[in-house]
Parts: C-alpha cells; sequence; structure tokens
C-alpha cells in the first residue's frame, strides 16, 4: 500500500496490478532535463509502475521458440527468421513456408497483431526495447510489421521500430522484417478491434486465407458495453481504468512537467467527486485505441468529450530520456515528444475502484 500525492486516498496494490493491462517495464523516473531523479512523489510510470508484473521468469526457451509466460504466446528464437526485409505480402508468404515445413514442429505460425507485438516491448531498455531476459536471437535494430492495418490509411501497416520502440505505420510494399508468433495466449491483451482486411493498395477484401489481423481477430472480446459512466468519470470495462470524460483539462497544450502537474491540480479540486487522478503511461492510453478508427482511433461508442490529437504518456522514452511517450490519437500511433515543448494534452486515469 502507498499514499498517493498526499491524497486522503490509499491506491490499491491489487488495482495497480490491473489483470488486463501488461506493465510497460519502466523502473526509473528522469526529469525534464532527462536527469535521473527519484521517484518518489514524482507521478512518473516508473514510481507506480501499474499493470501486470512480468514473471521472474518470463520467458522459456524451447526447440527454436520462445515461450512469454506472461502473455502465453510462443515467438521465434530468430528475431529475423526471414533474414532481409520484405514487403507486407511477403511476410504472410514467408510464415505460410514456415508453416508448411511445420518449423519448430508447429504449422500455425501467424503474423502478430499490433497488440501481440507491443506486448514484447520494455520501456526501460533500447537498442534493442525488447526485456533483457529474452533469450532471441538476431534482433535487428529496425522496423518489424504487424498484420494490423493502419486505419487512417489502408494501404499501411503498423510496424514497430525495435531500436527504441516507436509504434506507427509504413506502406504495405515498403520493406521491413517480422518476427512470427502462435497460440492464442491467456487472454491478458485483447483484440486490436479490427475486423476487416486489406490488400497492399487499401482495397477492402475478403479475409479468408489472409493471416491478417482482421480475419484471427486474436486477444479478448471486448465487453459491451465498453465504457459506462454518467458524471465526468467513465470506467472501461476492458481494462478496468477509469478515464476522465473531458480529455482536456489543461485547457490546451503543455510541456511534460506541466502535465504532471496539472493533475495535481486537478486532485485538489476533484474531478468527478475523484481525488485520485494521474498521468497515464504509455500502454494505458494505448488500450484505448480502437484499429479500425481513426480521427479519433477510438471505439465509435465512446463517450469522451474535448478531444485533442496528442497525449502525454508518464513513461518517459529510454532512449532518449528529455523525450517521453505520446499518444497520437487521430492515428492512433505511439510517439514522443520532447519534454520541455508545450505540444501535448493532458487525459487523467485511476486505477481505483471509485468510478
Amino acid at each position: 500500500m502507498m499514499q498517493v500525492w498526499g491524497c486522503s486516498c490509499v491506491f490499491d496494490q491489487q488495482m495497480r496490478e490491473l489483470r488486463y493491462l501488461l506493465h510497460t517495464g519502466q523502473s526509473r523516473c528522469y526529469n525534464s532535463m532527462g536527469q535521473e531523479i527519484s521517484c518518489l512523489d514524482s507521478g512518473h510510470d516508473g514510481e507506480l509502475q501499474v499493470g501486470t508484473p512480468w514473471p521472474v521468469n518470463r520467458f522459456e526457451l524451447q526447440e527454436k521458440t520462445i515461450l512469454d509466460r506472461l502473455t502465453g504466446l510462443t515467438w521465434s528464437q530468430d528475431a529475423n527468421i526471414g533474414t532481409f526485409p520484405c514487403t507486407w505480402e511477403e511476410a504472410f508468404k514467408q510464415i505460410a513456408d514456415l508453416n508448411l515445413e511445420c518449423y519448430g514442429g508447429y504449422g500455425d505460425w501467424r503474423l502478430p497483431n499490433r497488440n501481440e507485438l507491443r506486448s514484447l516491448i520494455d520501456y526501460q531498455t533500447r537498442k534493442p526495447a525488447l526485456p533483457t531476459t529474452i533469450p532471441c536471437i538476431n534482433p535487428f535494430l529496425g522496423w518489424y510489421w504487424s498484420s494490423t492495418t493502419a486505419a487512417i490509411h489502408p494501404a499501411y501497416a503498423w510496424s514497430i521500430h525495435l531500436e527504441g520502440a516507436r509504434m506507427f505505420y509504413g506502406r504495405k510494399d515498403q520493406y521491413q522484417l517480422f518476427w512470427p508468433v502462435r497460440g492464442k495466449g491467456n487472454s491478458i491483451l485483447p483484440a486490436t478491434g479490427q475486423s476487416q482486411c486489406f490488400d497492399d493498395q487499401g482495397n477492402a477484401i475478403d479475409c479468408s486465407g489472409t493471416g491478417q489481423d482482421g480475419e484471427f481477430q486474436m486477444g479478448r472480446v471486448w465487453p459491451r458495453p465498453r465504457f459506462t459512466g454518467e458524471s465526468d468519470a467513465v470506467f472501461d470495462s476492458l481494462t478496468g481504468l477509469c478515464w476522465a470524460r473531458p480529455c482536456n483539462v489543461s485547457n490546451g497544450p503543455v510541456n511534460w512537467q506541466r502535465a504532471l502537474d496539472a493533475v495535481r491540480d486537478l486532485n485538489k479540486i476533484g474531478l468527478g467527486g475523484i481525488h485520485h487522478w494521474r498521468l497515464p503511461n504509455i500502454n494505458e492510453l494505448a488500450s484505448l485505441v480502437d484499429c479500425s478508427r481513426h480521427s479519433p482511433a477510438l471505439p465509435t461508442e465512446h463517450p469522451f468529450t474535448e478531444l485533442q490529437d496528442g497525449y502525454w504518456s508518464s513513461t518517459t522514452s529510454f532512449f532518449e530520456t528529455d523525450w517521453a511517450w505520446v499518444l497520437y490519437l487521430n492515428k492512433g500511433a505511439c510517439g514522443v515528444g520532447h519534454k520541455p515543448g508545450k505540444t501535448f494534452y493532458v487525459w487523467p486515469v485511476t486505477t481505483l475502484n471509485t468510478c
């Protein structure tokens, strides 16, 4: 148990360890100049460490494969099994060949969806941005394909750059790497929301046999309704998080430190009668994204107001610690912003069960 920013309310350890939200891996704190500081009372991701803790022995090396005990997914041990970059369509074809040869003893390999690929990221590492305990070989410091099309530009698909963990979309006829995965997982990862499939020109196609996210729709099914609440606090039944309904509590773009301070100020007022709001980490922000939507990339039934394009997270970019992670809401991308810049907005969240 711990006190949160001097509030009378106490942060509940069980709510900290949300079952359906992955811990980012960040355990250290950095100020706006990028200098490491004490995490105490900072409000940073490294202090609160919200999400399901990683098992001590998270990864198990098997024959040519790696079992991730956190998600239940199995990955190829070789993180560059295709050797050379390839187009999105070529990645699917090469995975089909792996299944024909029963690589590692399995014939159900597939291209990971966006949520599955993000689950490997450790936000306290860089070059590569992977957990230090993962026993993979040949990780490449470049872009990796997911099976998820970018809704804002269907001729593009979501990718992650392993050097520093940026997530953006690349044109499907560009050349990137791929990392095969198999298994249904243990339901800790939700589905992305994508149910359609698209060719490399962005045309909608039948999903059967494509191997795309829209065909498999792997992950935990979203509850209906997903969002509930009639006041200024909205409960997300998918993750157990409680979000502020108004999404511009800073009344304009602010720098990163001001974003943290704005949440402290909000707690003095008590939005929706709640006095323990905080700045969300990047995994919490990304959990809101519906990969079938854009502008904003939120489910159609969302109840939020005053939406903006970019939101600060409490997670520092370990690649450059004077930068912090940002959700670009119109696209659904996870990028970074320079902490001193007055460029992004504040969307508070809480994990206490008072929503």
